[in-house]
This record gives structure tokens, C-alpha cells and sequence, in this order.
């Protein structure tokens, strides 16, 4: 009875995300057309709309972009061991950075992309007869009622890899009673990051659990990418401190911030006689860092370049390509562009992972570790609650409590060049001691997997 109101909420939600998420089309409902051969490099726009030699694939379900990017050395694993891929995605976001991360996959025919089915029996029944997945792998804690018991009507077992359940999941899980309660039981097998998850799905009755640890920290570093940032800081010559993964409610206080350091920087370099120091070009340098700014949504790009600009600083985006020169002199550097957190975290001296600022439950701070940056995370960090507070105990991450307190403790870290490199080393420390989750989680996929 809910769904139209439902459908009306997503299409709202689609069109101020943009992108294709293809709302009221037929795979959202279990509907398909017949398959065609296709040869191995048969594509439109980078997704295989058709499959070759593709039976029985492992189904691996990754929500949105961080999922998916969650999900990449498991799904690389998968194919590694010769296994057909379907992967599917809720989110616009999600698909299209799977298809960057997959396209060699995709355009020979071993992993194919596909819509989640929104969770009627009737959708979950045609996309399960369509594509016979030999099992089902959720990434984290996408539990959808009617999709579990369709899979177990017909044998298919479902296991979630890298689950996390938090207070407020244990919550939602007790209000909604047995609903919830006897999806999760139903699952034939789930892999939990924390013993403190395994323990709150005991709560609630949940038995069969395996503590694996965290996929996100069996990353796979985009070594072009980094590199490329890595180039980009040598050739401009300035500091860079990128905050990362900024989301509603947050840019606004970053982009203050950083326009009171302006102030303070510009104080100084009048007082020093600066206006008379200017370059041949008649140009005069940035003296402060410069500030990459990448809010978490696409969406939220152009709005973002206005709270900028409203705040009087200069600004090149990262879409329009900008020169070594015009990145000597910004102010800020907008990351509007998807799939390319390597290149701004090689670019950095200095990390803040956003998200963590407003109720959001923060993002991933692991990504910046793993290039033995810095890392500054605010007080909510709920969504990451035990690699921060590992990060934090060992030296790899410090916390603020407001956007300007973490540019300011930013700043400081690139005054203090032991301190920083100090951070460096323990970020790349603590790391090396979390690796592994890929591996455990495939020993416990054999089963399942024939």
C-alpha cells in the first residue's frame, strides 16, 4: 500500500542526486528481457547490458559508493578464483563507481552489474528465476525481509560479509520485532567486523556469526591515482590539506574556517610589506596552504562552489582540469569529481574525514591511513566506532570537536614536521596490523561457493 508513496520519495530523492538510477524501470521490479551472446568486449557506457558465458554467478549486493569501494579486494578475490559476478546497487553513486573499478571484469563478461530489486516478493522472485545466483553476499547490513525469505525458498544461501550493527541497528532491529529479527536469523552465515557487532546481533538471537574484521581496511590504493597527486604537490610547492567526504551541514563551517585563515594569512603578509614582494608575474603567492574541499554527494558540487565564493575565496574545481599555476594560488581546490579520493589524499599533507562533524556517524578514515597521512576526525564517529578509537590510541588520528578546531590542529601538524611524520608512521603501523579481513571472509565463502 506504501510503494507509490514510496517510488515518489526515490524519484525526488534521484533527481536532486542526478545521474541514471532508473527509478520506475524494469529491473527495480524483477522484470528482464531475454539474454544475448555477446562477445567479450560488447558494452554501453561502460556497463555489459549483455553476458558472456555468465551461470551461476556469486551474487554480491554493495548499497552505494562506499560499499562498493568497501567490497573491491572481496569481489577482486571472487574473480581471481574464476568465478562469475553479479553485482548490484541501490544508488546511482554505487553503480557508477563499480563500473570504474570493474570495467576489465565487466567487458569480458566475468562480473555483470544490476539493480537491487526493491524488496516485493514478486521483484525479489523474477530477479532470483533471471539471474540463479548460486549465493547471495550483502556488504555490511543491507537486510532487506522479503529478499532473505525469497532466497531461502529457493536454497540460495545468504551471507553478509564485513557486517556492522550498531546501537541505533539494535534499536531499529527491536522496534521492529519479529519482522527484522527473523530476517537475520534466517541468514545462513553472518561476518561480523567487531565482537561488539557479534555480541548486539546476540542480543537479539542472532547465533551464527563470525568475527572476520573490516574489508575497508584491505584496501586496493589506486597507484596512478596517488601518484598523480603526489606529482601535483611537488610541482605547486604549498601545503595541502584536504578535508574529505564533507556532507549537509558541514561545508558551510569549513568554508568559514578556512576563510578566517585567509584573514589571518593575509594579515600577516601585509604586515610583512607582501604587496611589494609580488612575483615577475605581478602575481602574488599563496602563502597558506592550499585547502581541498570534496563534499561526499555529486549533488551538492555547484551548491558547495557558492558557499565558497560567498565566503570570498578564490577557487579552481578539479572538473575543469586547473594548471600548476592557478593551484599555486586558490584558496581552495573543489574535488568535484567521483572516484578520485586517491588523487586527493596523494595531493595531501594533512587529512580531515568529514561526515564526522554533524550526526552523520562519519566516513571512511581508513583510505587516508592507508597513504600514512594524518588523519583529523570530528566527534561522531559512530558509523567507525572501533578503527577510530584504534586509530586514535595509536597515535595514527587525533580528534576535534568543530571544523575550525580541525584546521587549526591541522595547521599545527604541518608546522610540527616530527609530529606529522610521527602520524604517518603509526597510521601505516596500525594498518598493517588490520589487514586480512579479504582472506579470513573467503575461507568462510567455500562453502558456499560450489
Amino acid at each position: 500500500m506504501a510503494s507509490p508513496l514510496l517510488l515518489w520519495w526515490l524519484q525526488r530523492r534521484a533527481r536532486k542526486a542526478g545521474g541514471v538510477w532508473d527509478i520506475r524501470g524494469p529491473e527495480r521490479f524483477g522484470r528482464y528481457t531475454e539474454r544475448q551472446q555477446a562477445g567479450p568486449h560488447d558494452e554501453d557506457e561502460g556497463y555489459a547490458e549483455s553476458v558472456f558465458g555468465f551461470a551461476r554467478p556469486v551474487w554480491v549486493h554493495a548499497v552505494s559508493l562506499g560499499e562498493t569501494r568497501a567490497a573491491q579486494p572481496l569481489v577482486q578475490a571472487l574473480l581471481d578464483q574464476g568465478l562469475p559476478v553479479l553485482l548490484t546497487h541501490f544508488t546511482e553513486t554505487g553503480r557508477s563507481i563499480g563500473g570504474k573499478l570493474f570495467a576489465p571484469a565487466i567487458n569480458t563478461g566475468r562480473l555483470c552489474q544490476a539493480w537491487m530489486p526493491y524488496d516485493f516478493p514478486e521483484a525479489v522472485q523474477g530477479f532470483l528465476d533471471y539471474w540463479k545466483p548460486r549465493c547471495c553476499i550483502l556488504i555490511e547490513r543491507e537486510i532487506w525481509p522479503n529478499m532473505v525469505a525469497q532466497t531461502k525458498k529457493q536454497n540460495i544461501p545468504v551471507i553478509v560479509a564485513s557486517a556492522r550493527f550498531s546501537p541505533a541497528s539494535l534499536r531499529r532491529g527491536q522496534l521492529l520485532g519479529s519482522v527484522l529479527r527473523k530476517a537475520l536469523t534466517s541468514i545462513d552465515l553472518i561476518l561480523t567486523q567487531t565482537h561488539i557487532d557479534a555480541a548486539r546481533l546476540a542480543e537479539i538471537g542472532v547465533k551464527r556469526t563470525r568475527v572476520v574484521g573490516n574489508l575497508k581496511f584491505d584496501l586496493r590504493i589506486s597507484p596512478e591515482q596517488s601518484h598523480m597527486g603526489q606529482v601535483a604537490r611537488r610541482h605547486i610547492g604549498r601545503p595541502v590539506i584536504v578535508i574529505a567526504s564533507t556532507r549537509e551541514g558541514e561545508d558551510e563551517l569549513f568554508t568559514r574556517a578556512i576563510a578566517e585563515v585567509k584573514k589571518t594569512y593575509q594579515a600577516e603578509w601585509n604586515e610583512q610589506g607582501g604587496a611589494e614582494r609580488q612575483g615577475a608575474s605581478g602575481i602574488a603567492p599563496n602563502r597558506m596552504p592550499l585547502f581541498v574541499l570534496v563534499p561526499r554527494h555529486p549533488q551538492r558540487f555547484d551548491l558547495v562552489a557558492g558557499y565558497l565564493a560567498d565566503d570570498g575565496l578564490s577557487v579552481c574545481r578539479r572538473s575543469a582540469f586547473p594548471t600548476d599555476n592557478e593551484l599555486r594560488t586558490a584558496d581552495v581546490l573543489l574535488g568535484d569529481s567521483v572516484g578520485e579520493m586517491f588523487f586527493f589524499y596523494g595531493l595531501a599533507d594533512v587529512a580531515i574525514v568529514a561526515g564526522s562533524f554533524a550526526e552523520l556517524g562519519g566516513q571512511n578514515h581508513i583510505e587516508a591511513s592507508a597513504l600514512g597521512l594524518p588523519v583529523i576526525v570530528g566527534p561522531h564517529t559512530r558509523n567507525f566506532q572501533q578503527s577510530v578509537e584504534d586509530a586514535l590510541a595509536e597515535g595514527a588520528a587525533r580528534r576535534a570537536q568543530t571544523p575550525s578546531e580541525a584546521i587549526g590542529l591541522a595547521l599545527r601538524i604541518l608546522e610540527n614536521p616530527e609530529l606529522r611524520l610521527g602520524m604517518s608512521r603509526a597510521a601505516k603501523e596500525w594498518l598493517s596490523l588490520h589487514e586480512g579481513a579479504t582472506d579470513r571472509i573467503m575461507s568462510a565463502l567455500q562453502p558456499y561457493l560450489k
